[in-house]
């Protein structure tokens, strides 16, 4: 079966402005909560009629962003349980059609939103800073096992990623403090 480019596409353009909104929202954490319910409702409509948009579906881009979406519907929990479930039923029938690492990070993802210890530490939170600290794991000490299997990096690399970015957040709002918001020129 070929890709279906459109519908492709229309994920693909789902995620890029899912991308630019929190790319925006970032600085301020005041996240468009009405552009992930309109995706949701609309990743739901997709799913209904194609199932889960596998790789060979949609190819791998427009697989990614499809998880991706799933991932931002945190507004509906039972949604991202039935995408949970329908990437795990999809991935045994063919390891090649869904990048497993996705089915990892919903999983933790859904663990975190109902107040448990995530298994895989894929998952952080913000303070109201944007600070990123690891959320709770279950099995600190086993994690890179379970990483390992999925193909993500140990837990240090992935830490390492969460403090180059705290870094960057504290250095913008120091040099924001430092200028008190007017631009300088050298003179």
């Amino acid at each position: 079966m070929p890709i279906n480019r459109t519908l492709a596409a229309q994920i693909n353009r789902m995620a890029a402005k899912d991308q630019t909104m929190r790319r925006t929202a970032e600085n301020t954490m005041r996240f468009d909560r009405d552009l992930d319910i309109a995706h949701t409702k609309k990743l739901k409509e997709i799913v209904k009629v194609h199932g889960w948009p596998t790789i060979p579906l949609v190819g791998k881009k427009a697989s990614r962003n499809a998880w991706l979406l799933v991932q931002h519907a945190d507004h509906d929990l039972g949604f991202q349980k039935k995408c949970l479930a329908r990437m795990e039923q999809t991935v045994k029938q063919d390891k090649r059609s869904i990048d497993t690492a996705h089915i990892v990070y919903l999983r933790d993802r859904i663990l975190m939103a109902q107040g448990k210890k995530q298994k895989f530490g894929t998952q952080f939170k913000a303070d109201k800073n944007g600070m990123r600290t690891l959320y709770p794991v279950e099995n600190r000490r086993g994690v890179d096992i379970l990483r390992k299997q999925y193909g993500l990096p140990p837990l240090k690399d992935f830490l390492d990623v969460a403090k180059e970015y705290n870094d960057r957040i504290k250095h913008a709002k120091k040099d924001h403090s430092t200028n008190n918001g007017h631009d300088t020129v050298a003179g």
